[in-house]
């Protein structure tokens, strides 16, 4: 079938993002264009009572400061508040924190929390495990100045979209192996957890044809593993869909599109999340392709921004964060 006759399965209100971004394709010679669509456009502002501030914190031993962005409401808490950390999406090549500033001022206010959120270093250039451990610093150096930022440290919880839904469940698996801060829960948004896809046809009509192809997610892929993916030997911390176990992990939620290329792997991982005894709330969108949240206007994206929104908020108030 052509994409014109695949675009029946995609919900009419996100057709139009199909116009705006027109057919998908990335690879080494596009990535430097690519990277460059993604910085977000200049001069956005709004009127909201947060207050957004720039830093670097220091790296795992041996690696270099981290950029990040905190992000908590202007009114001061008596008590510390819960926190978010978050991680962008961009086929584990490409975004920033930035553009994903505006809705993360959105949720500080709607949570009533704070967020990080983390510029951490892009394949290929810095293959794994370099993205990870910057995650896992920024995680560390939250429960560290707890204090200081005034959040809780039994509710800290983390967030992403995409390759960062897939850094965000590696956190969860690499603060568990190595007994760091514990988490209150992860978000995880079609996230990016199996480079086995990449050896498997998406058989389900619609599935992988739009804004994350298979060839995308082969280049995603290896440029993140710097090695040919679905092979031997890939560290369950770089694809957590091969974690031999998925006991003692936080309240989980999964949102994904019915077309979205990692619909199966999201399934299976929600699925063995269960089978382990972990809370979970998994969220199926009809006729959402990947990344369909940038359509946001489509009642599909406002339905899975306050389903994401209402289960982050019930992690962070939940008894057993306290």
């Amino acid at each position: 079938m052509t994409e014109t006759d695949l675009r029946q399965f995609v919900d009419p209100e996100l057709r139009p993002l199909l116009d705006r971004y027109g057919p998908s394709a990335l690879d080494a010679t596009s990535l430097a264009e690519a990277r460059a669509k993604r910085q977000p456009p200049p001069g956005m502002k709004d009127d909201l009572p947060v207050r957004t501030e720039i830093g670097l914190i220091p790296g795992m031993p041996g690696d270099p400061d981290v950029r990040v962005l905190v992000i908590a409401p202007e009114a001061a808490s008596a008590t510390p508040r819960p926190a978010i950390l978050h991680i962008h999406g961009g086929g584990f090549v490409m975004g920033n924190p930035d553009s994903m500033a505006a809705a993360l001022r959105q949720w500080v206010l709607k949570l009533d929390c704070a967020i990080v959120s983390v510029d951490y270093r892009l394949a290929p250039e810095h293959p794994f495990p370099a993205p990870l451990e910057d995650c896992y610093a920024a995680l560390v150096w939250m429960a560290g100045k707890a204090a200081d930022l005034n959040i809780d440290p039994k509710r800290i919880g983390v967030a992403g979209e995409s390759a960062g839904g897939g850094l965000a469940a590696g956190i969860a698996l690499l603060t568990r192996q190595r007994g760091g801060p514990a988490l209150a829960f992860q978000s995880l948004q079609y996230p990016m957890l199996d480079d086995r896809t990449v050896l498997s046809t998406p058989d389900i009509p619609g599935c992988g044809a739009f804004l994350w192809t298979p060839e995308m997610n082969v280049f995603g892929w290896e440029s993140y593993l710097g090695s040919p993916p679905g092979g031997e030997g890939i560290s369950p911390f770089a694809a957590p869909a091969r974690a031999a176990s998925l006991n003692d992990l936080p309240p989980t939620y999964i949102g994904v599109g019915s077309i979205d290329l990692f619909l199966r792997e999201d399934l299976a991982y929600a699925m063995r999340l269960m089978q382990a005894g972990v809370p979970l709330e998994l969220e199926i969108f009809p006729g959402a392709f990947h990344a369909f949240e940038l359509e946001p206007r489509a009642n599909v994206t406002i339905r899975s921004s306050d389903r994401r929104l209402d289960a982050m908020r019930r992690a962070m108030a939940s008894p057993q964060a306290d």
